[in-house]
């Protein structure tokens, strides 16, 4: 019986050993990604993940929406959780923070860091959000 549960612990301790780690929020890493998805899900309807461009300022990780995309963000059944897949990382809790106040900085991170910033910028973007890990408040 000992023998028994002796093993049992073993194998018990080899599969928490074997798990994956959970993937760690890091922004500073992922300055050089282009794009990033985010997931949202509207009222009856299932969830859905679009692309969007991406920069780092001052260790966080900022994110400028359009239209359509400040809608789904607006209509979101969980908001301001959304979920965020980058660099072939996924994290399901995300928290999207209203950052008017550095509209202009993020504006000016996307032109330098995209070339085709040239046109997008004329075009409008009535969000800007800062993605913070849930546990996260922000500030």
């Amino acid at each position: 019986m000992l023998v028994r549960h002796a093993l049992a612990v073993a194998a018990l301790a080899g599969v928490a050993a074997a798990a994956p780690a959970a993937p760690q929020w890091n922004p500073r890493a992922w300055t050089e990604e282009s794009t990033l998805e985010l997931r949202t899900q509207a009222p009856g309807e299932p969830e859905h993940w679009f692309k969007v461009w991406l920069v780092v300022i001052d260790g966080d990780l900022y994110v400028r929406l359009g239209g359509p995309a400040s809608a789904r963000i607006e209509s979101n059944v969980g908001r301001p959780i959304v979920g965020v897949r980058v660099a072939g990382l996924e994290f399901a809790r995300v928290r999207g923070v209203a950052a008017p106040d550095y509209a202009d900085r993020v504006m000016a991170a996307m032109a330098e860091k995209y070339w085709s910033d040239l046109l997008m910028r004329w075009f409008s973007h009535p969000l800007t959000l800062r993605l913070l890990p849930e546990e996260d408040s922000g500030s």
